[in-house]
């Protein structure tokens, strides 16, 4: 995702989104969260960045999901259920 394509749909101008990368501006409570959710990235990496991290995989899919629309999410749920229900029966 591009910072204009950020900035646009947080509500604040690209200028911005490149003063927080810098660190010359700080977000508001309400613009992190929006930064947070649009990036699909967890709190904790933002509060907590020293951290370890052992989900790794399962950030990443989290992520991937958040990108899918909604015919596709359909597929993914069908084939998790599938996946489950094959490997209990094993």
């Amino acid at each position: 995702m591009t910072v204009e394509k950020l900035a646009n749909k947080v509500g604040v101008s690209a200028r911005y989104i490149y003063r927080i990368e810098s660190g010359l501006k700080k977000p508001s409570y309400d613009l992190l969260c929006k930064l947070i959710r649009e990036l699909s990235v967890s709190a904790d990496l933002i509060f907590f960045p020293d951290k370890p991290s052992d989900d790794s995989e399962i950030v990443r899919l989290l992520r991937e999901l958040c990108e899918c629309d909604e015919r596709s999410m359909e597929v993914v749920k069908a084939t998790t259920k599938a996946l489950i229900e094959t490997a209990s029966k094993k």
